[in-house]
């Protein structure tokens, strides 16, 4: 599958998890769910990975711990606040340069109707 074949069903699956639960839980509960709700789907993901840096040819091991991976190609990173800021953007942003991959999405399940939670954020996929 491709990343925005994954990205549909990542949607699908965040609406799905918000309809359940409703806004306003803590981010590890939405977590859990949500990974559970992608591999009852039949996706590899997982969640809270460690990825590493590289800087002037160094790998460091503390570099960030993504909220999901999904089949090793798209990253998701999950909130419940009551407003994603543009930090947050260029956070996912970041993490997407980091590891070389190509879609990620900012999940806010602290908003009322999902619809509105949803970011996402591409380094260098086409559409």
């Amino acid at each position: 599958m491709d990343e925005n074949s994954i990205g549909r069903d990542i949607v699908d699956s965040a609406f799905t998890v918000h309809r359940e639960l409703g806004p306003g839980l803590l981010e590890t509960v939405y977590e859990v769910v949500l990974l559970d709700e992608l591999q009852k789907r039949g996706y590899a993901a997982e969640r809270q990975v460690s990825v590493p840096i590289v800087c002037r040819g160094h790998p460091f091991d503390e570099g960030f711990r993504a909220d999901i991976i999904v089949a090793k190609r798209v990253i998701i990173e999950l909130k419940s606040i009551e407003k994603i800021t543009n930090a947050h953007k260029k956070q996912v942003l970041t993490y997407l340069k980091l590891t070389g991959m190509k879609l990620g999405y900012l999940l806010n399940f602290g908003e009322a109707m999902m619809k509105h939670g949803i970011t996402r954020i591409v380094n260098g996929l086409p559409e």
